[in-house]
Parts: C-alpha cells; sequence; structure tokens
C-alpha cells in the first residue's frame, strides 16, 4: 500500500500546518510574517540588492487600500494586509504558472485564506466588494512594482494592470530592504489593524 505524501509543513512557531485541510489554530501571524518577508514577487526578477518581498507587497497594497478607501474599517484594512497571506506557505507564482497550475491552485488559496480569516477574527470569505477594492488596490501595487522595479515600461504597465492615479501615489515609492525590518513592519501593521478591530 502506497503512502500518502506528506501535506503539511512545520512552521518556525512549531506548528504543523496541514495545506490540504487547514486549521485556524495552527495559524501564527509569525509565521506568516517571517515566510512572507522571504518570498520575493515577480520570481525574484527585480533590480536592486533585496528581493521585493510578498510582506512588503502587502504594506503597499493596505496603504494603496487605505487611499482608496479612507473610511474602511480596520478589518477591511487587516483583509488587505492579509490578502496574499497563504503565500506564506504556498509562495508567490506569477499569473502564467498560476493558470498553468489550473484551479487547483485556487482551491488550496481559498483553503488557506479561510483559516487564516478565521484565525484572525474576518470572515472565511472575502465580500465581493471588498476584494474587488483590495484588488484595485493590488494591481496599482503591481503597476509600481512593474515600473519602479521589474523592468516595465509606463505603456507595458498600463496595457497589463491599468493606469493608475498618479497624483494618488506619487508620494510613494517601492522600497527595497532586509527581510527582517521588513517582517518587523508587517507584524507592527498587523498589531496595530488588530487592537483597532
Amino acid at each position: 500500500m502506497a503512502r500518502q505524501p506528506r501535506a503539511w509543513q512545520r512552521m518556525l512557531s512549531g506548528r504543523r500546518l496541514d495545506l490540504l485541510d487547514p486549521t485556524p489554530v495552527d495559524i501564527e501571524i509569525e509565521d506568516i510574517a517571517h515566510g512572507l518577508a522571504f518570498v520575493a514577487r515577480w520570481n525574484g526578477q527585480t533590480e536592486g540588492n533585496y528581493a521585493y518581498s510578498v510582506a512588503e507587497h502587502s504594506l503597499l497594497v493596505e496603504k494603496l487600500f487605505g487611499r482608496l478607501c479612507p473610511k474602511a474599517k480596520p478589518a477591511d484594512r487587516l483583509t488587505a494586509l492579509l490578502h496574499d497571506a497563504p503565500e506564506y506557505v504556498i509562495g508567490d507564482m506569477i499569473s502564467p504558472v498560476k493558470a498553468a497550475v489550473g484551479p487547483n491552485y485556487e482551491t488550496l488559496d481559498k483553503r488557506l485564506t479561510a483559516a487564516i480569516h478565521i484565525r484572525f477574527g474576518l470572515p472565511a470569505a472575502t465580500p465581493a466588494s471588498l476584494k474587488r477594492q483590495i484588488k484595485k488596490a493590488d494591481r496599482i501595487s503591481a503597476w509600481m512594482e512593474a515600473t519602479q522595479i521589474a523592468g516595465f515600461s509606463r505603456a507595458e504597465a498600463d496595457k497589463f494592470f491599468g493606469a493608475p492615479d498618479i497624483d494618488m501615489i506619487s508620494d510613494l515609492s517601492i522600497i527595497l530592504r532586509p527581510p527582517v525590518q521588513t517582517r518587523e513592519d508587517f507584524t507592527a501593521r498587523f498589531s496595530e489593524l488588530m487592537e483597532s478591530l
């Protein structure tokens, strides 16, 4: 009889997260922050001496979401901060790879998202209207990343991500820094939002 392949990962906290059947009790923000701070966006194909991490991206998306929705509740901002949280265990796949993997990736992502949300007191599924607003912030962030560190021309970025309101982002720039600093800022922002719930 063939053994079932291992479907869990041991986290630095000591938790064992079952990727096929994740439970909220096995999720810790320190594991998420650490994992996201060491996962590179753009498959690491960015300029600079540090990879642009998913944690840094998440901080930017939450900031952009706050500008798009200035009256958003702390829970909505927390949802924006955690929008890519499952990537702490499944990594950041670029869109072409997600398309090649197919619906199984989306199923796994949804299961992990639900467990993460429940762990931190959010609805398991993000309401469609909130998801759209977060996606808008996500696309603005992708445009900024594409033009500032990933080698895209503005015309290319406009084509793939949509042209943002330049006035809204004129004071923002992509930050490349050591993962430890990003991890600390991600954890600190998470704590601020949790205290505001």
